[in-house]
């Protein structure tokens, strides 16, 4: 990303506007707050609450949320458009739905002749990627075919490789970023892998695995993955934002150099790993699993409180699902049934009028729209259980 303490395009926050539009937003909404004392009841968790959850959401996104153009706050481009569209098509909205359809419209708008689908440099792969994972959805009857295969040609093509001054031991060989040379993130090449799974790119794909390379330096773990010299200085197992250009991590550092590791990217990095074929028995994925065993919880995005909350839930529920344990076992040997337990605690969380947002406003999260998408992204991955 373009600076330290940011997770998702923060075009907004450089309009005056935009800001007294998303602080309109957060004030006509009850202030909520997210309370870490609170334990969820998961006694009637089902796909009743699932799906009265679910439809509280949808009707303030279509009520509420959505502006006449089809866009979903529009002064973020098209990135919050496109997830919360792709949102309401993982919990049983249509293309056809009007305002489904008032959204793809809007967001075709963005289509570049680069094939990527973005409205600035700045935001270009963050916006391609979540506009393609939406035309994926959305593609019933290949509509959206041609573009999203250039939209995976141009993806490919911004990818740091080498043969663009830099060597392959270089921390960032295999990742995206921001702008055209901007670093590399683990944010941004997370977003990579799940756009090349979202149109069936296999684990062997070059593109796959040259991302893996970039993620594996993200790990605080020292191996043959990673040489770097912040692994050498945390070992727990967990992930930062990016190793490149000095190393970052938003959970900050160590007193002896290294670099504090945190849930969001954790999750994210494991997940990315297992995209890539990377086996339970790896010694990257025991240590990432060792991780988010010591720090599993709801309450908080681990090692980041509550800044990014709502982002961690949609990659926490990915990271889960793609281990493939409906329940996960955490270090103290208690068993959790973790989309019965997320399913709570969002429905916990949801707003009178059906939306949610974060009183930390950190990374966007003051925004209704976007808040609401990621929560609703977050359930379409506990639907699966509900409706076993």
């Amino acid at each position: 990303m373009p600076r330290n303490d940011i997770e998702m395009p923060r075009a907004v926050l450089a309009l005056s506007l935009a800001c007294a539009i998303l602080g309109g937003l957060s004030a006509s909404l009850p202030a909520q707050s997210i309370n870490a004392g609170d334990e969820p009841s998961t006694a009637a968790v089902d796909a009743k609450l699932v799906d009265s959850t679910t439809k509280k959401a949808l009707d303030f996104l279509r009520t509420k949320g959505q502006a006449e153009n089809g866009s979903f706050s529009e002064q973020a481009g098209p990135a919050v458009t496109a997830l919360v569209t792709t949102a309401m098509l993982r919990n049983g909205a249509k293309p056809s739905d009007p305002a489904v359809a008032k959204a793809l419209e809007y967001l075709e708008g963005f289509i570049q002749p680069d094939g990527g689908i973005y409205k600035g440099e700045n935001y270009r792969n963050y916006e391609t990627c979540l506009t393609l994972m939406c035309f994926v959805e959305a593609n019933d009857d290949d509509r959206y075919a041609v573009k999203i295969k250039n939209a995976e040609k141009f993806l490919r093509g911004i990818q740091w490789a080498q043969g663009e001054g830099i060597e392959d031991s270089d921390p960032r060989i295999g990742g995206q970023g921001y702008g055209s040379k901007k670093r590399p993130d683990l944010s941004n090449t997370q977003m990579f892998l799940d756009a090349l799974k979202a149109v069936g790119t296999g684990e062997d794909d070059p593109a796959v695995q040259q991302a893996l390379k970039f993620v594996s330096q993200c790990q605080n773990l020292e191996s043959e993955h990673n040489t770097g010299t912040f692994a050498a200085k945390n070992s727990d197992g967990g992930f930062i934002y990016t190793p490149a250009a000095g190393g970052d991590s938003q959970a900050g550092p160590l007193p002896n150099g290294g670099l504090r590791s945190y849930a969001s990217m954790t999750y994210a990095g494991l997940k990315s790993m297992i995209y890539a074929g990377v086996e339970s028995d790896d010694q990257r994925v025991k240590a990432a699993t060792t991780w988010i065993r010591k720090n599993y919880d709801l309450k908080s995005n681990p090692g980041m409180g509550q800044a990014g909350l709502y982002y961690y839930y949609n990659t926490f529920a990915k990271a889960l699902e793609a281990m493939g344990e409906d329940e996960f076992v955490d270090a103290e040997g208690k068993k959790h049934d973790w989309r019965q337990e997320l399913a709570a605690t969002l429905a916990q969380q949801q707003q009178p009028d059906g939306s949610w947002i974060n009183p930390n406003n950190r990374w966007l999260e003051g925004d209704p729209n976007l808040v609401t998408g990621y929560a609703l992204l977050a359930l379409s991955h506990c639907r699966a259980k509900a409706e076993k």
